[in-house]
């Protein structure tokens, strides 16, 4: 009865032992899960803040990248040795202007076909094509039977001149004295003044020709050049036969040219003769100022344009005959709110740019530009005036730029 009773007591202990392991099981894998899951959350969020601090940070270094972007860093030393010079942008009135396109030719008034003007065969030839010539140089030597016909001639009549008046003056004498009659005298006269004609005549004759009475052989004449200029073509050589009218030299004066410009009806009223006009050619990096010499009086039927004429000076042979040029006629003015210098303005990556001073050195800065007078430049739209920037010397700050882009583009 003791046993059966003592049984029973204990199954109660049992019972809540039982349940205190199991609880104390389930805690202990409830807090394992727990510490994993705060783990990971942990990684996760010290994970997101890396990425955000990584983000943060390339994005500072990309925005201190474009700070710096155009920036050429120089000393004030730096900046006096390279020569730079900086100016203030300000209002200016700047000058309207109207481009026309036109070709670089010969002065015609300086320009001449060297002809023989007598048939013949060309014993020597010492002019070359390209050659500098003086007026009067033997350009070439031509050997002729008619100049030696009327050298002949010449010598003859010469000759028979010297008689009759050895004639003249005796019958005079004897007239005079009264011991011949005055027919003779008078006969002697005749031909004496008639020998006077034949020979100024044939004189004339070679005169037009513009040959010397002898110089070297009866039939040797001398083809030389009637100015200073410059042979550019050449149609003879040494043992050819030619004929009177063959243009076998080209010679023009280079010193001055002419630039013909194809005017448009509308841009007729722009151009006068007398006006200054500048002339640029882009294929060869010149630029000069003329005068306008000539305005034609007629539009073309096909090109439905008028020719005018600017005459250049072309002291270093630099505008060629055939160079296709610009012409810049000034149209007007206009008042500019803002203008830089012409030198200031300069072209990267297809951008024009003027660079503004700051405290590092010379941003480039990109601009809008309007109206260029060749001195001063109309800014619309990138500048503000008061600006201080780059006017002399502002091509060292652009070749700065373009090495400094090579360095980071490595």
């Amino acid at each position: 009865m003791k046993s059966i009773t003592e049984t029973k007591s204990w199954k109660p202990v049992m019972l809540v032992v039982i349940i205190g392991v199991v609880l104390a099981v389930a805690i202990m894998f409830w807090k394992r899960d727990a510490g994993t899951g705060a783990s990971e959350g942990a990684e996760r969020a010290e994970a997101q803040a890396s990425a955000k601090e990584g983000k943060g940070g390339q994005a500072a270094e990309e925005g201190g990248h474009e700070s710096e972007e155009g920036l050429v860093r120089l000393t004030a030393p730096q900046i006096e040795q390279a020569g730079i010079k900086t100016m203030t942008a300000a209002a200016a009135t700047v000058a309207t202007t109207v481009q026309l396109p036109g070709e670089v030719r010969f002065n015609e008034d300086r320009t001449a076909h060297v002809v023989p003007r007598l048939p013949g065969v060309a014993e020597a030839v010492p002019a070359e094509l390209g050659q500098t010539v003086k007026k009067g140089q033997v350009l070439a030597v031509i050997s002729s039977p008619e100049l030696a016909e009327m050298r002949s001639t010449l010598n003859a009549a010469r000759t028979r001149l010297d008689l009759t008046r050895t004639t003249y003056e005796r019958e005079k004498k004897l007239w005079q004295d009264k011991i011949s009659a005055e027919q003779d005298y008078l006969q002697a006269q005749q031909a004496y003044q008639e020998a006077q004609i034949a020979e100024r005549n044939a004189q004339s004759k070679l005169t037009a020709l513009g040959v010397t009475p002898a110089s070297g052989g009866l039939n040797r004449y001398e083809l030389r050049a009637p100015f200073d200029g410059v042979i550019v073509e050449k149609h003879i050589s040494l043992g050819e036969a030619v004929k009177e009218d063959a243009n076998v030299f080209l010679l023009s004066d280079l010193s001055r040219v002419w630039v013909n410009v194809i005017v448009t009806p509308k841009d007729l009223g722009f151009v006068r003769v007398g006006e200054t006009a500048t002339v640029k050619a882009a294929a060869a990096d010149l630029v000069a100022s003329g005068k306008v010499t000539y305005v034609g009086a007629l539009v073309g039927e096909q090109t439905r344009s008028a020719t005018a004429r600017v005459e250049l000076a072309n002291p270093s042979m630099a505008w060629r005959p055939g160079l296709f040029v610009n012409v810049e006629l000034v149209q007007g003015s206009k008042h500019a709110a803002v203008a830089v210098s012409n030198d200031a303005l300069q072209t990267v990556e297809e951008k024009q740019v003027v660079f503004v001073k700051v405290d590092e050195g010379f941003k480039a800065q990109p601009v809008t530009v309007g109206a260029n007078d060749g001195k001063f430049v109309e800014i619309r739209e990138g500048l503000r005036a008061g600006a201080v920037y780059a006017d002399k010397g502002s091509f060292v700050l652009k070749a700065e730029q373009g090495k400094d882009g090579a360095e980071h583009g490595h």
